[in-house]
């Protein structure tokens, strides 16, 4: 199976300073839902692996999430793309819970319910814990330099292995080409 995992914020959609808490805040970034079509139309199960602090700290509900990953969805399936399932974790940082990256939680619950070994499984993140949670659960840490991509680079402390990428349609390129 062919199975990538991508991070939500700063990779499909613009990120926001103040958490996306509506529908309507969800815009995706120019090229990232034809890019996951592109995947989609090669064969590539697309899951996508979020932070959802947002509902941890009140912000909005799971209501409200759902509303915003139904947008998401139906905004890919749009451009031909099709996610394949959603991981989250919805609590605040202070939980000091398993899911939140950049512990490997999500991963290794993807990997459970997908049947699949990670150690070829590219996990596309604009931050340091998305690579950080994908070298922990054994899988491939790749950058995007779309969101805080950029800044997350500059910073360096890469894990080993990072590849680095533009943005989601040069990470699809790579996959396709």
């Amino acid at each position: 199976m062919k199975l990538i995992i991508l991070d939500r914020d700063g990779v499909i959609n613009h990120e926001s300073e103040h958490f996306i808490k509506t529908p309507e805040e969800w815009r995706p970034l120019a090229g990232a839902p034809e890019a996951i079509a592109l995947l989609t139309q090669w064969g590539w199960h697309v899951v996508v692996a979020t932070n959802q602090s947002g509902i941890g700290r009140g912000l909005f509900s799971m209501d409200m999430l759902n509303a915003i990953n139904d947008r998401m969805v139906k905004t890919i399936a749009q451009a031909g793309g099709r996610i394949d399932a959603i991981f989250y974790c919805p609590h605040a940082q202070e939980a000091d819970c398993a899911c939140r990256k950049p512990k490997p939680g999500l991963m290794l619950d993807i990997a459970d319910r997908f049947g699949v070994d990670l150690a070829e499984v590219p996990v596309v993140g604009d931050s340091l814990r998305d690579l950080q949670a994908a070298k922990a659960a054994g899988a491939k840490p790749w950058l995007v330099l779309t969101g805080k991509g950029q800044a997350t680079k500059e910073a360096g402390k890469l894990p080993r292995g990072t590849k680095v990428f533009a943005d989601l349609a040069a990470v699809a390129a790579e996959l396709t080409g």
